[in-house]
């Protein structure tokens, strides 16, 4: 037992909980062994809930809206491509019709003429396709963080111990008891913006 608590301060004391999920997991079930162990009371006065961050940035009402711009955005992008296809459709035509009549040289510099066209096109595209993730990142980051701060205010107000984020390699199994999610989109959504 004594042993148990040296080996977890001696982690704490160095960082390693905070750098790997599944020695977090194991602190944890410590605790509360430590707790039966101790007394209940210790284990009593631990209230924890968890938040699935991801459904709450996905169903609150400034996820729904950022999921619609973003969707607004990637169909004009596409829009954009299919218009750029045709035209590179067109001039590739246009090229298999001319080429055999075209000396060499002309032909050299027409199929060059539409390599060029077409790394530009794949570049653009490219581009288009980064700068939309970009953004897409960027609100749900700015989201997150306004949840962040609607959890903290919440585990304060209700005197939680601990609040974690659900994630499937961290949090392998919690009560729906526990599952504060809901709660938070609706505080969330409901704050003074």
């Amino acid at each position: 037992m004594t042993k148990l608590y040296s080996v977890c301060s001696q982690c704490l004391q160095r960082g390693e909980m905070a750098m790997d999920g599944k020695k977090f997991v194991i602190f944890i079930g410590i605790v509360l062994i430590l707790g039966g162990w101790l007394g209940w009371s210790f284990a009593a006065e631990l209230k924890i809930g968890f938040v699935d961050i991801q459904k709450a940035v996905n169903e609150c009402n400034a996820g729904k809206e950022a999921k619609k711009t973003i969707t607004k955005e990637v169909e004009k992008f596409q829009r954009l491509v299919v218009e750029k296809q045709r035209e590179l459709q067109t001039a590739k035509e246009s090229l298999e019709k001319q080429a055999p009549m075209l000396n060499p040289e002309a032909r050299a510099t027409k199929e060059k003429e539409y390599q060029t066209k077409l790394r530009e096109f794949q570049r653009w595209g490219e581009d288009n396709q980064n700068e939309i993730n970009q953004k897409r990142a960027e609100m749900e980051r700015n989201i997150s963080l306004g949840l962040q701060k609607v959890i903290r205010k919440l585990g304060e107000d209700e005197g939680y111990s601990l609040v974690l984020e659900k994630n499937e390699n961290i949090v392998l199994f919690a009560s729906k008891s526990i599952d504060l999610t809901d709660r938070v989109i609706k505080l969330f959504d409901t704050q003074k913006r």
